[in-house]
């Protein structure tokens, strides 16, 4: 396993005998500490808790915890080769769920995989419960060192291949450092299971009855019945005594025609919760605002005339902004992915590989301070021109911009100021004016009208593969993620 490096302190706890005497070793150094009950436990059992001194030695180390029992003899755990270092928690549904063994070029990543043993993984079970619980309810796989057979175990049984990718990247960019990837999701799942209760209640969202809902996370769909709150209670909760650096996030299909315009609320509650649970039952010791990182939602429909409702999900995973980092929520990061369609019609993309670069170097760049470029272009301005025949974009956060193509481009000009229907939403082809600008030719129908507003890549399936419009000019795999302005 991996224990949180310094400056951060790890927490290691387990359970025995009511006020019984716990001794832990690790380094040479000795732990005391009492068995105590708690009342959220529901095993019955009282827990005992250290908080190690923060270690900066990566290890190897031995973690010997001993304690009395009735005979007067001691039973004694040993854990062997536990690290230090950064340990990150990986969530969501499906799209989080897929494994290794089922992306593009996962022979040659799982072959890989043994050059990489200071990474350790663990996966949590699929488990619901109707009220917190301290201790898991099911494994799918105990902390394991990374090996072809521990990355590419059965397909949705072993790895997060999101999880491992951006846990590889950040480990090799990190001089090897030792990286603990927990995997907990899934598939078909919407936010509000993974929501505790009280964010819930600030977003409007009342409880409700235990509802069916399908699982995308299996060989073969399953119904099942899961309700909010639940998958929270069994499979985020139960780590929260662990002292991590951060979480990753790839969630918001199952949103985007169920609760869509709560998504903002929703998503930004939860972040909010998790930090403040696990800043809580960690004695202060998580980071209060521990980096967050998601994935944009990729595509959907074969059709890229379809708007649906992915469009809105991306806008709200950035809380009407466009793109994260952003004031609304500090220290989250994010990797665009509505250019990654692989095949037609797939909601779950096997190019996951580019989803942990993205990620992994806005991870590097947001927490890790690395100076690597992470966010592409982002629009700063927005211009019409007198006579509403072009509009001029200016983008910022890069040194230049590739435009690949001229389309994905929208202009509203008709109707209402909101442009609330698709029908208000005209075609804008795009041309490089020149530096960070680009210029948007208004469309006839919409010449000498007012301009209400623009859009760009607002389709469930905006473009094909690595052809969306701009990206930044000095990394090709950076694109500018959607965006939506109303004047």
């Amino acid at each position: 396993m991996v224990l949180q490096r310094a400056p951060q302190r790890a927490v290691v706890w387990g359970y025995g005998d009511a006020k019984a005497r716990t001794t832990l070793t690790l380094n040479k150094k000795v732990y005391h500490t009492i068995s105590r009950d708690e009342p959220a436990n529901k095993l019955g059992e009282s827990i005992w808790s250290v908080t190690l001194d923060a270690e900066t030695d990566e290890g190897p180390f031995e973690v010997i915890v001993t304690q009395p029992v009735a005979n007067g003899s001691l039973a004694t755990i040993s854990l062997n080769n536990v690290l230090y270092g950064d340990v990150w928690l990986c969530s969501g549904q499906s799209n989080m769920q897929m494994t290794v063994i089922d992306i593009f070029n996962a022979s040659t990543e799982i072959a890989n995989a043994a050059n990489y043993p200071k990474i350790r993984v663990f996966t949590a079970a699929l488990r619901e419960s109707s009220s917190p619980v301290e201790e898991l309810l099911g494994i799918v796989q105990r902390w394991s060192v990374a090996s072809p057979s521990s990355i590419g175990g059965p397909s949705y049984q072993y790895t997060s291949a999101v999880c491992w990718l951006y846990g590889r990247m950040i480990h090799v960019a990190l001089n090897n450092r030792p990286i603990g990837l927990i995997a907990t999701s899934w598939g078909g799942t919407p936010i509000e299971f993974w929501m505790p209760p009280p964010a819930l209640q600030e977003c409007g969202i009342r409880k409700k009855k235990r509802i069916p809902f399908e699982s995308y996370g299996q060989p073969n769909f399953q119904r099942l019945t899961v309700t909010n709150s639940e998958l929270y209670n069994s499979m985020i909760y139960p780590f929260t005594r662990m002292v991590i650096t951060g979480a990753i996030w790839y969630q918001g299909e199952s949103n985007a025609y169920k609760n869509r315009d709560k998504y903002s609320c929703m998503f930004s509650k939860m972040i909010q919760y998790w930090r403040q649970v696990w800043n809580t039952r960690t004695n202060g010791i998580t980071d209060l605002n521990f980096p967050f990182g998601f994935v944009q939602l990729s595509t959907n429909e074969r059709s890229g005339n379809v708007v649906g409702g992915f469009p809105w999900i991306r806008w709200y995973q950035t809380f009407g902004v466009g793109h994260v980092p952003n004031n609304v929520i500090p220290n989250v990061f994010m990797a665009a992915a509505m250019d990654l369609r692989d095949d037609d019609g797939n909601i779950h993309p096997r190019t996951k590989e580019d989803v942990g670069y993205r990620l992994s170097r806005a991870g590097l760049a947001v927490f890790y301070k690395q100076n690597v470029e992470y966010l592409g272009p982002i629009i700063s301005n927005a211009v019409v021109t007198s006579g509403s025949t072009n509009i001029d974009i200016t983008y910022t956060s890069v040194t230049g911009i590739e435009l690949r193509n001229g389309n994905g481009f929208e202009v509203c000009c008709r109707g209402a100021a909101n442009c609330a229907n698709d029908n208000q939403w005209f075609a804008a082809p795009a041309s490089l004016k020149g530096g960070l600008t680009i210029t948007l030719t208004v469309p006839n129908s919409c010449v000498s009208q007012t301009i209400y507003g623009f859009r760009y890549l607002w389709r469930e399936t905006p473009c094909l593969f690595k052809q969306a419009a701009v990206y930044s000019a000095t990394d090709s795999n950076l694109p500018s993620p959607p965006y939506l302005k109303i004047f």
